[in-house]
């Protein structure tokens, strides 16, 4: 990371918008309600000049950017032998632009990628999105500085921006996943990983288990429990040192930490006979009680706004799903079916509370709509699916399944559909939680 941090910093820095030509009727894709449309994307083999393909970093950052894409439920990339004449171009914008052969292979967004200095060493690199229809522009950047180590934060940039042209939001391509790995009884530590797989790394280290993570949001902290024989406590890892400060309190019971939007930290801590959810304050300490009641109470999530705060609770007997309203104090029901439904994960919007209940088949994710009062079961199995949570665009949920043998983590969406794993490496992974730390400081 250290050596790469220069030169990304350059191009985050000098990246240079291209004079935009905006398409008139820009295609948008609907990814919040069910039924949403599909969009045919191309990708034009990168060049160096008319009819001449790059072979080297273009290449590279080529095959990045249809791995990204790959993770988009929405988007079916065009096989290229499906274009009439090949996808070495003799132009990367127009008016010598040849978009006639890409309309006819059925693609809707044609994506150009030019090297003006050649791609070897360091050198630019120019980005081009156009709906093939129409030819205007959806945008374009340039990455003036961009050497071999740059290109997986190139083509996570250039998706991003890309993604966020088309819906609205380019979160997941920012986000990074805090998860636990598991490599023995009693023996769990934090990791973080990229949706798409890449950056793994293990950022805690020490005996015991961890549990639940969860990022700030100034993507500063990771929070988790820790559980050794001796006691529970609150990790704290700090990315700015990289250094985990744990913090103990009376009662010996820290259960499911979240921060608030505030970043401040709400979690479950012992006080009598059941634990009660507190908030606290920058330094950790405690600030008030959140929820209390004679029953246990865990496992705080917190809209965007921080005046919403889903968390399961035993009141009725075995967990249910509850959402209170901050402001007024009013609690209700969020689960409706099932006699034991945990792990909720409130959407940053608000308007979508996820869970998971045990079925008859192994615990299910489910959706429940606080707008329309629907719910939805989302996956189906094989395996057990637990611990989901949202991405900051309110659309990609992360959760932990057994589907494929051992604890994995994949993605799916708000509506469901196929799942898809994250590559994380050997070992059980379990509780994912999305953040946006972007570029760690050293």
């Amino acid at each position: 990371m250290k050596k790469h941090l220069l030169s990304l910093t350059a191009f985050c820095v000098m990246m240079l918008s291209l004079a935009p030509l905006e398409a008139k009727g820009a295609l948008r894709v609907d990814i919040m309600n069910p039924g949403q449309n599909t969009v045919n994307l191309a990708l034009a083999s990168p060049l160096t000049g008319p009819d001449r393909q790059a072979t080297g970093m273009g290449a590279q950052l080529q095959k990045i950017v249809e791995q990204n894409l790959s993770f988009l439920p929405f988007v079916r990339l065009t096989d290229p032998r499906a274009v009439l004449g090949g996808t070495v171009l003799n132009a990367w914008e127009p008016p010598a632009l040849d978009f006639k052969r890409f309309q006819i292979a059925g693609s809707d967004i044609l994506i150009t990628t030019y090297w003006p200095k050649g791609d070897s060493g360091t050198a630019p690199v120019q980005m081009r999105a156009f709906e093939t229809n129409s030819g205007g522009r959806l945008f374009g950047k340039e990455y003036p500085r961009v050497n071999a180590g740059d290109l997986p934060e190139v083509a996570d940039r250039f998706c991003a921006d890309l993604l966020e042209a088309l819906t609205g939001n380019g979160d997941f391509f920012r986000s990074t996943l805090a998860f636990i790995k598991k490599s023995g009884k009693m023996a769990a530590n934090v990791w973080l990983v990229k949706p798409t797989g890449r950056d793994l790394r293990q950022i805690t280290n020490m005996p015991g288990e961890a549990l639940s993570p969860a990022w700030s949001p100034d993507g500063r902290f990771v929070v988790f429990s820790h559980i050794d024989p001796k006691s529970h406590a609150l990790g704290v890892w700090d990315r700015s040192s990289g250094r985990v400060q744990m913090i103990r309190f009376p009662g010996n019971v820290v259960i499911g930490p979240a921060f608030t939007p505030d970043n401040k930290v709400a979690v479950a801590l012992s006080k009598g006979r059941y634990p009660v959810i507190y908030l606290l304050n920058h330094v950790f300490k405690k600030e008030r009680v959140l929820e209390e009641h004679n029953s246990i109470n865990v496992s705080p999530t917190f809209d965007k706004t921080g005046t919403k705060m889903a968390f399961t609770s035993s009141r009725l007997g075995g967990p249910q799903i509850f959402l209170k309203d901050l402001s007024s104090g009013s609690v209700s029901r969020v689960s409706q079916g099932g006699t034991y439904n945990t792990e909720a994960n409130l959407s940053p919007d608000g308007t979508l509370v996820v869970f998971s209940r045990m079925t008859e088949y192994g615990q299910r994710i489910f959706v429940q709509d606080m707008l329309t009062g629907i719910e939805r079961q989302i996956t189906f199995g094989p395996g057990s699916d637990e611990q989901p949570s949202f991405c900051a665009d309110s659309y990609f949920i992360a959760f932990s399944s057994t589907r494929g043998g051992g604890h994995h983590i994949y993605l799916t969406t708000r509506h469901g559909g196929d799942a898809k794993q994250v590559p994380t490496g050997g070992g059980n992974a379990f509780f994912p939680r999305w953040g946006m730390p972007g570029v760690a400081k050293k």
